[in-house]
């Protein structure tokens, strides 16, 4: 577990159904305290406990349930979806759904993404200077920040991309921040709003 900033805390894990390590988040100076995007940590699930037990999940997207309901049968919090991917909530997985422009809990506004598939979703975090989750929208797994590969964007990635950067000129346009906490990749803690600003500009969509 890494603390990125006061009350925000990172780890990895390896994702045996993709292959890859991937990104999970835990902000404990909230209130209440949540969970972004989680799998169960190397520490062990109890190791929230002495901090603030979380009491929400966030999935960026459906396919980021991860290990949501083993925090869910040990703390009894709610996992929040969009609600275009709540059909995904079946066989004894229960969620909440929210909308694009909700403030959820602990001061969290849920942004549109979409492009990728309809509940694409950043959260805006307002700790510290302002923190952007991303989900499969923007990756930083080495090399800079970038797209997920064309062959996971459908049948016309083109439109996708330009999807994807329509909405996040939008956010740029919107909001402030200084981190970006990714899914697949590491973290950014200070200046990343300028990084994803040059990505964005440079992509000449």
């Amino acid at each position: 577990m890494e603390e990125i900033l006061p009350g925000l805390y990172h780890w990895t894990t390896f994702h045996e159904g993709i292959g890859h390590d991937v990104h999970s988040y835990y902000v404990s100076d909230a209130r209440p305290p949540y969970l972004i995007d989680p799998r169960v940590p190397g520490e062990g699930i109890g190791w929230f406990e002495s901090r603030g037990a979380p009491e929400n999940v966030y999935l960026t997207n459906r396919l980021h349930y991860r290990h949501s309901g083993r925090f869910a049968k040990r703390y009894g919090l709610t996992v929040w979806c969009h609600s275009a991917g709540m059909h995904a909530f079946k066989r004894g997985r229960k969620g909440k759904p929210f909308e694009h422009g909700d403030e959820l809990p602990g001061g969290v506004i849920a942004l549109e993404v979409g492009a990728l598939c309809p509940e694409e979703t950043a959260f805006y975090t307002p700790l510290g200077k302002g923190a952007l989750s991303l989900g499969d929208s923007v990756t930083n797994d080495g090399g800079g920040l970038s797209f997920v590969p064309d062959y996971l964007m459908g049948g016309d990635p083109d439109e996708v991309k330009c999807g994807l950067v329509k909405s996040f000129r939008a956010i740029l346009k919107e909001f402030s921040f200084g981190s970006i906490l990714f899914a697949h990749g590491e973290p950014i803690a200070r200046g990343a709003k300028k990084d994803l600003r040059e990505f964005i500009g440079g992509l000449g969509i």
